[in-house]
């Protein structure tokens, strides 16, 4: 990598681990409803080989061009995408909980510290700054909505209060602010187009907060459905709007596609297995196909763009 493109190397490429990341875990929880076959396991490696990646290129640019790492954590869109390693790291506890359960302790304690560092930092940076609405856009959910991720590996290693601890938070800053995104949607200038992809974020944090709640209780009572059926509905409302994602250019914010997409499919396999509805499982085959049709396209066309030499160029 030349000088020009580390230094524009930016960090919402975090966001291709993420979606690797989900699409792993979706992959782990729903084909054993079908197959024995362990097919997320060659994802496993790439997520990990990716999420590497990553984090060794964007520490070298940190240190070379410490400038250019300070703009981004200054700046009011970019800082949000820091806090996605924590969610790396966390979703890996969950994926490693079946395979090796001393390692997804170590990545949950990573994941957790990491977890509540960013949301108190980010937290008193926007509660200091001043913002424009212009700025406030559905990736600010994603300093957030980590926290409801820790519970689910968080009770399995014994964590209750602490798991209850993050999940309060979780689901308070999450209604708050959902408030405040969708206030700025609907009653403000419409997003650009490099961010309307960050509306999939909208029914990540319940389909999260739906397995997260079961996980911590171990009921499938009313709270439980009003987050599963809640996540389902943004979701069928954003699928909706099909033609306008289909005519947006190529942006790295294609990845926001990806992980909502996986944290519904999760919530759905949880909903056919506590529920025993036959409609649950058909729903996630439906919703398995589009995300590997989702993931597949956009691992594509961000390919396409590395070889195009049109990421890591100096944006806004």
């Amino acid at each position: 990598m030349n000088e020009y493109r580390l230094k524009n190397f930016p960090i919402n490429v975090l966001a291709i681990v993420l979606g690797l990341a989900g699409f792993t875990l979706a992959l782990q929880k729903s084909f054993p409803l079908f197959t024995s076959i362990k097919f997320y396991v060659p994802f496993l490696y790439l997520t990990i080989l990716s999420a590497i990646t990553v984090v060794v290129i964007y520490t070298i640019k940190s240190i070379k061009f410490p400038n250019e790492t300070k703009k981004e954590f200054t700046h009011p869109i970019k800082i949000n995408f820091f806090p996605i390693i924590a969610k790396v790291f966390l979703i890996l506890s969950v994926i490693y909980l079946d395979i090796n359960i001393i390692l997804s302790k170590y990545l949950f304690f990573i994941g957790a510290v990491l977890q509540i560092g960013f949301s108190v930092l980010l937290l008193s940076i926007w509660i200091k700054h001043d913002h424009d609405w212009k700025n406030l856009n559905p990736s600010w959910f994603i300093p957030i909505v980590g926290n409801v991720i820790v519970p689910i590996t968080g009770v399995a290693h014994g964590f209750v209060e602490l798991s209850w601890f993050f999940f309060a938070i979780g689901l308070i800053m999450w209604l708050t602010l959902f408030i405040i995104v969708f206030n700025r949607i609907i009653f403000h200038h419409p997003l650009p187009k490099k961010l309307i992809p960050t509306m999939f974020i909208l029914f990540a944090p319940p389909a999260i907060a739906f397995i997260a709640y079961i996980k911590i209780t171990g009921s499938f009572d009313a709270f439980a459905r009003v987050l599963y059926y809640g996540s389902a509905f943004l979701a069928l409302v954003i699928f909706l709007q099909v033609r306008q994602y289909s005519k947006l250019p190529f942006f790295i914010s294609w990845w926001a596609y990806t992980f909502p997409t996986a944290a519904l499919t999760v919530a759905t396999t949880l909903m056919f297995h506590e529920s025993g509805l036959i409609f649950f499982k058909f729903l996630v085959v439906g919703l398995m196909v589009l995300l590997t049709f989702i993931l597949g396209l956009t691992l594509f066309k961000t390919i396409q763009s590395i070889n195009g030499r049109e990421i890591c160029i100096e944006e806004d």
